[in-house]
């Protein structure tokens, strides 16, 4: 305890110094060096999606530890800011990055709403953004489909994981019904759709009332009970849901208290990942849910993974969070390395669309070469005790997304 307590404070002064160094120089990345490099980093330091946050951040600050602070041969001042809850605070701190900051590369950003205004920002200064959670469906700006040249993301659009389980969940409830809920804002809308029209399309019925997902009112939502209640008066087969940090906690260990608690439980992985696993306790056992990573799985790249969080003391295992954070370290790391002479947005921007397969804990992915996102593995996972603790235990391969 007292070792991690002493990297975070290490860590914290090397955050603060090199945020001290950005905000004295005005001059282009790596203040005029040619080997230093500066990277900021956007997630949620506070505001409901905490712990999210700091995982992201733990796994790319792994990825520099077990480099030696070195990204493509290069030095790497790391700048972090806060995204908070969302646009109000994490527009800003965006805006400090690419132009007071003058970073060459942002990465993170938790939430989709977040990704959906910094993406204007980072593509009108020609500086990729490499985000490492979710990613909505960009809607188009006056009637024309949304630059993405400049967006990358090394994690998964927010509507991929309902997708991907959708038809196993149709297998197991057969010609039952499924009570489809989750959090109303722009995260909840593309989670639930992602499952519900895959579902419906796949011949699923929902059992909500007039066929449309429930959205509970968010962040003010702390009482589910009454929604899960209503919920069990449809007689569903099961319940599909999507809920992340603090929420997710009140939500699982509710259901296990309502009319439902004996109805299959499936959900997008982040209803029971990482910390949040911990606070819900035997209330989260049985659940199954679907991800892009498991701490679980075999390949030699994860075991390294996981190991190396152990040995930084970091708490629990790892999670998808900071897998793709870590990920998005990794990629850095293959781009700056092709990159020949002077780091700018556009040259750093050309290598990542060359890195080509990336040895991951999660399997060997690739970017789409339109999309700019993972083309990878689903896996349905269960929760269960594995070994002295609680685990999103791996069951099976569900599919590969995208497909085209």
């Amino acid at each position: 305890m007292q070792r991690a307590r002493a990297q975070l404070r290490h860590a914290l002064a090397a955050v603060t110094a090199t945020s001290l160094l950005a905000a004295g120089v005005a001059c282009g990345s790596g203040a005029g060096d040619p080997d230093r490099v500066r990277i900021g980093l956007l997630v949620s330091l506070s505001g409901i999606y905490t712990s999210v946050g700091e995982d992201m951040r733990r796994g790319f600050q792994l990825y520099l530890d077990t480099h030696d602070g070195r990204l493509g041969g290069r030095d790497i001042d790391l700048v972090v800011a806060d995204e908070g809850d969302g646009p109000a605070t994490a527009v800003p701190a965006a805006q400090k990055l690419l132009e007071r900051d003058r970073v060459v590369a942002l990465t993170g950003l938790v939430g989709g709403a977040t990704v959906d205004k910094v993406q204007t920002l980072t593509h009108e200064r020609r500086i990729p953004l490499l985000g490492a959670n979710a990613r909505p469906e960009f809607a188009p700006v006056a009637g024309k489909p949304r630059d993405l040249s400049y967006t990358w993301h090394t994690s998964y659009n927010s509507d991929e994981p309902g997708i991907a389980i959708a038809a196993h969940i149709k297998t197991e409830v057969g010609d039952g019904t499924v009570y489809a809920i989750g959090p109303d804002y722009q995260g909840g809308w593309d989670e639930l759709r992602g499952f519900t029209d895959t579902f419906t399309t796949l011949g699923g019925k929902l059992a909500n009332p007039d066929g449309k997902t429930v959205f509970t009112p968010f962040p003010a939502t702390e009482n589910f009970l009454p929604y899960l209640n209503k919920a069990a008066e449809t007689r569903p087969a099961a319940v599909y849901t999507f809920y992340a940090g603090g929420p997710a906690v009140a939500f699982v260990k509710q259901y296990r208290q309502s009319a439902l608690k004996d109805v299959p439980l499936y959900a997008a992985g982040f209803l029971t990942e990482g910390s949040v696993l911990d606070a819900q306790g035997t209330a989260a056992t049985g659940i199954r849910n679907v991800l892009n990573y498991s701490p679980t799985l075999p390949h030699a790249a994860n075991q390294q993974f996981v190991a190396a969080w152990s040995a930084a003391g970091y708490p629990g295992q790892p999670t998808t969070f900071a897998m793709a954070s870590y990920d998005a370290a990794a990629v850095l790391d293959r781009a700056l390395a092709a990159v020949d002479g002077p780091v700018t947005g556009e040259t750093l921007n050309t290598a990542i669309g060359q890195v080509g397969r990336i040895d991951s804990p999660r399997g060997d992915w690739q970017f789409h070469p339109t999309e700019h996102r993972p083309v990878q593995r689903w896996y349905l996972r269960e929760v269960r005790p594995d070994g002295p603790v609680l685990s999103n235990v791996l069951l099976q391969d569900l599919t590969t997304l995208p497909t085209t």
